[in-house]
This record gives C-alpha cells, sequence and structure tokens, in this order.
C-alpha cells in the first residue's frame, strides 16, 4: 500500500538519524535528501549532486534557528523553559525530551510565534484548540506548554501511544490521520514526524 511505503521511508529514515547520533558529537552534520523522478528517497551528510537539500540541521546549529512568523521575536535560551517544561510532563507523563522536541520544531523556542496558519507560542496552538485546553494565554509560555504537553497526552492516548501517530496529528490533526490509517501522505507531515522524533533522540 501507498501508505504502508510512506511509513516505511519514515522509519529507514529514523534508523539512519539514530545510527548518525549514535557516532562521536564531531561527527554530526547536517542531513540532506533528494528525491528522484521515481519517488525514491536519498539521505545523506555528505551530498555530491547539487540537488540534494537541507533536510535537517544540526541540533547543535538548529538551536540557532529562526522562523519566519508575522510577529516579531526571537528564539529564547531552551535552558530557561526547562522548569516549566519538567513540571509538565510530570504531570501529564509526557517524555520531557519529547515536549523539547516538539517546540524545537514548532517554533524554535519563540514564545511569540505566530504561523501564517495562526497557531500561537511556543508549542504553536491555534486558538480553537488552546480554547478547548483552557489555555488563558497562548503567547503565556508556562500556558502554552501546560497546554501542548496536556494536548500531546492526550494523541498519546488516542492512538494507544504510538508517538508518530501522535505527531503526525498534532501536525495534521486526528481527522487525518483517522482518513488514511497512519501517517497521511503530505510531504509536512512525514518530514514533521522525523524531524520531532530525531530531535527527541537528541534532546535526550
Amino acid at each position: 500500500m501507498r501508505l504502508q511505503s510512506h511509513r516505511l521511508l519514515v522509519a529507514a529514515f529514523m534508523a539512519c538519524a539514530a545510527l548518525a547520533c549514535s557516532v562521536p558529537a564531531p561527527a554530526r552534520a547536517d542531513i540532506y535528501r533528494y528525491e528522484d523522478p521515481d519517488g525514491t528517497l536519498h539521505f545523506t551528510d555528505a551530498p555530491t549532486d547539487k540537488r540534494f537539500k537541507v533536510f535537517m540541521r544540526d541540533i547543535k546549529k538548529d538551536r540557532k534557528l529562526r522562523t519566519a512568523f508575522k510577529l516579531p521575536g526571537f528564539s529564547r535560551n531552551p535552558a530557561e523553559f526547562e522548569p516549566i517544561i519538567s513540571s509538565c510532563s510530570r504531570e501529564f507523563g509526557v517524555d520531557s525530551s519529547l515536549v523539547k522536541a516538539v517546540i524545537h520544531a514548532e517554533s524554535g523556542y519563540n514564545p511569540s510565534a505566530v504561523s501564517p496558519k495562526g497557531a500561537q507560542g511556543l508549542m504553536q496552538l491555534m486558538p480553537k484548540t488552546a480554547q478547548g485546553l483552557k489555555v488563558a494565554d497562548s503567547f503565556n509560555p508556562s500556558d502554552n506548554i501546560r497546554g501542548g504537553v496536556r494536548y500531546l497526552r492526550f494523541l498519546l492516548d488516542t492512538f494507544k501511544g504510538d508517538e508518530s501517530l501522535a505527531l503526525a496529528a498534532y501536525n495534521s490533526g486526528m481527522g487525518s490521520v483517522a482518513k488514511y490509517g497512519g501517517i497521511p501522505p503530505y510531504r509536512e507531515t512525514q518530514t514533521y514526524v522525523a524531524k520531532v522524533l530525531s530531535y527527541r533522540n537528541n534532546y535526550r
């Protein structure tokens, strides 16, 4: 099935990412991706063809991530949010490294971030989602992280602990995951899931 092949591609990439993370830190590098005409994906950390494009930055470089959002603002030191993340992770039983990875991927640790679709704050909560989670102020780091972690817990419970499906739903909605019976065949969502899981491994 096409869906199965998409999940296998993500799984294969994550295996490569895990292998890359197992080597000494100085050997880490950006990961590049190229999709050939028949749809086969190729990954490398040493591109020899100009068709390879950056797929995932070395996490040490990526900590300086700046994202193009509507509102001005800059990434903050991740350590600043450690107490909030730890507290919420314990409260809802969600791996703190997963929470950090989601924040990293969603906003680059910019609490003022607003996406083109209107998602807000560190964990990029949509206004209706935030309202349902009783988040008073999505730009308040404590409120946003607590709401985001609570939502992650809900998604993990919904998908029986499957982190890949929970992340896919966080990115594209539960309806999309239910429709396709797994990670939707959207490049953005597939890339998002792979990135977050790779970041999570680095935050451990």
